[in-house]
């Protein structure tokens, strides 16, 4: 088994998330199991094959957190693992604001 690979903590958080294939401009809806400043797991029936790039928007405490990423793992009917490729910078404040809350720190 491999050993953890995960470069950042993950934080549990249950989210509304939607999934936009780049590719094919495919809308797909999620909801996020958990979050870190490198990616997030996001639950759905039909995960994007491994590699596929995505847009990802999250919803959570009334604001909207919007990232590039990566399909890097799946789980056939469970969900997908998600490495972020490209934070904006307006972005990255939403981000770190949520993840300083999960792990009762400031936000």
């Amino acid at each position: 088994m491999d050993t953890e690979r995960r470069r950042a903590p993950r934080y549990p958080i249950i989210a509304d998330a939607e999934v936009t294939e780049i590719a094919s401009e495919t809308k797909l809806p999620a909801k996020t199991s958990d979050l870190s400043v490198g990616g997030c797991f996001l639950d759905m029936l039909n995960p994007s094959p491994e590699g596929t790039e995505i847009a990802v928007r999250i919803s959570h405490a009334d604001a909207t957190f919007s990232a590039r990423g990566r399909v890097v793992f799946l789980f056939p009917n469970m969900g997908m693992g998600v490495m972020f490729t490209s934070v904006p910078a307006s972005q990255q404040a939403v981000l770190e604001k949520w993840l300083a809350a999960l792990s009762g720190g400031e936000g």
